[in-house]
C-alpha cells in the first residue's frame, strides 16, 4: 500500500566555501531543507565524523634493548615514555592499493637505526629522528615526516618494529586484542580518529516567500590523513547505510509529492540556461569540436549526460571533461543531472529546448 506524503524541500547541491578552503579545514554550506532537518543532518554527521571514520594508527613499538616503557635510553635525551608520546602523534596514510587486504589488517614495519659520529657531528652532536627515519618505501604516506620520535646524543645501531593498522576513534593499549604482543613489544594507545572537530550551524534561509527553512553551515577540521570532503563523503556513506536497515521494514511505501515545476529556480531560468548552444559557454576549440562529433547542441544536451558516458566518446579526455564541468559549474548546472522534477529526461530534452525556444519567438513577436 503507497501512502502519498507533500513535497518536502531538499538542497539540490552542496556548496563550499572556496576562500576558506585548506587541505585540513573546509566549510560546507547545504540549503534549503525542512525546518529541523539542519540540526538532524548536522548532528547526525557531526556525530558519524568525530568517532566512526578509520584511519591508520601505530599499535606498538619495539626498540632494540629497550624492554619496557619506563626505562631511558642510553645516548637518547628522551625516555620512553616521552618517545610513545611522540610516537602517538604520528599521521599516516594508507596508499590505495587494488589488493584484497583487509582494511584492519595488521602491518609491520621494520627500520635499523645507524647513527654514527660522522652524522652526529653533522647534526650539531645530537641527531634528531623522526618519522622520515622510520618509514621508508611502505603502504603509508606520513603526513608530518618531519615530527620527532627521539634524539640521538651517542653513536648507536638500534632496529625499530612499529606494528600498525586501522581502526575507529581513540584506543587505549590495553584494549588491542587484535594481536598477541611479542617479547618487549610496547603496546601503546593508537589515535585512529583523523578528524579533530566539526562544527554546524543552522540559519534560517528563503524559499520563496517563506523564510523558516533551514541552512546547514558544517565546518570540518582533520589531521590531514583524510581531506574535509573525503570526511563528508565517508559519514555520509556510513549514515545511509544504517538506514537501509530499517527499509526493510517497509510497512508502506511512501511516495512523497514534488510540488510545482519550480523549486529555487523557476522553469524559465532552468529553461533558458539548458537551451543556450554549445558555442555560447567559451569552451575550448577541442571540446567544442567532441561534443560537436556526438551530435551534442545544447547545454541540456550536454547536462542529461552520465560523466562516465562522456569519457567514452571519441577524443574526449580528463582535461576537456574538467573544463566543461567548471563552465556547467558556473551555471549552477552538473553532468547527470536529475532534471525530472522539470519534466525533462534524456529523451525529450531536444523537444523541451525546441518548444521552449518557439514559445519564446511567439513571445516575442507578440
Amino acid at each position: 500500500m503507497a501512502v502519498k506524503y507533500g513535497k518536502f524541500e531538499m538542497p539540490e547541491k552542496i556548496k563550499m566555501d572556496e576562500a576558506s578552503h585548506t587541505s585540513t579545514f573546509a566549510r560546507f554550506i547545504v540549503e534549503p531543507f525542512e525546518r529541523g532537518f539542519g540540526h538532524t543532518v548536522g548532528s547526525a554527521l557531526r556525530r558519524i565524523m568525530l568517532a566512526s571514520l578509520e584511519a591508520p594508527a601505530i599499535l606498538s613499538v619495539r626498540i632494540e634493548g629497550v624492554s619496557h616503557e619506563y626505562m631511558a635510553v642510553e645516548g637518547v635525551i628522551e625516555d620512553m615514555t616521552h618517545v610513545i608520546i611522540n610516537l602517538k602523534g604520528a599521521l599516516l596514510r594508507r596508499h590505495t592499493t587494488g589488493d584484497d587486504a583487509h582494511p584492519r589488517d595488521i602491518k609491520m614495519i621494520s627500520k635499523t637505526l645507524d647513527i654514527t659520529d660522522e652524522v652526529l657531528e653533522k647534526a650539531g652532536g645530537s641527531y634528531r629522528v623522526t618519522l622520515r627515519d622510520l618509514f621508508g618505501h611502505t603502504d603509508f604516506e606520513v603526513i608530518n615526516p618531519d615530527h620527532l620520535v627521539f634524539t640521538v646524543t651517542k653513536p648507536m645501531i638500534k632496529r625499530v618494529d612499529l606494528r600498525i593498522a586501522a581502526g575507529r576513534g581513540y584506543v587505549p593499549s590495553e584494549r588491542h586484542a587484535s594481536f598477541e604482543s611479542g617479547v618487549d613489544e610496547i603496546v601503546i594507545d593508537s589515535a585512529f580518529s583523523p578528524v579533530r572537530l566539526v562544527n554546524y550551524y543552522v540559519e534560517n534561509t528563503r524559499v520563496g516567500q517563506d523564510t523558516d527553512f533551514d541552512r546547514l553551515i558544517l565546518e570540518v577540521t582533520t589531521d590531514g590523513r583524510i581531506t574535509p570532503v573525503e570526511a563528508l563523503t565517508f559519514a555520509a556513506q556510513i549514515g545511509i547505510m544504517h538506514f537501509q536497515v530499517f527499509d526493510s521494514i517497509k510497512a508502506h511505501s511512501v511516495h512523497f509529492d514534488k510540488g510545482e515545476m519550480q523549486t529555487n529556480r523557476d522553469r524559465d531560468e532552468i529553461l533558458g540556461k539548458l537551451a543556450l548552444k554549445i558555442n555560447e559557454i567559451e569552451l575550448s576549440v577541442r571540446s567544442t569540436n567532441c561534443l560537436a562529433n556526438a551530435n551534442i547542441d545544447t547545454i541540456g544536451e550536454l547536462v542529461v549526460m552520465p560523466e562516465p558516458e562522456m569519457l567514452r566518446f571519441r577524443n574526449f579526455g580528463k582535461k576537456s571533461l574538467t573544463e566543461i564541468k567548471q563552465k556547467l559549474d558556473e551555471l549552477e548546472l552538473s553532468l547527470g543531472m536529475d532534471l525530472s522534477k522539470y519534466g525533462i529526461d534524456r529523451d525529450n530534452i531536444k523537444e523541451v529546448i525546441q518548444n521552449y525556444l518557439a514559445e519564446k519567438a511567439g513571445a516575442t513577436e507578440v
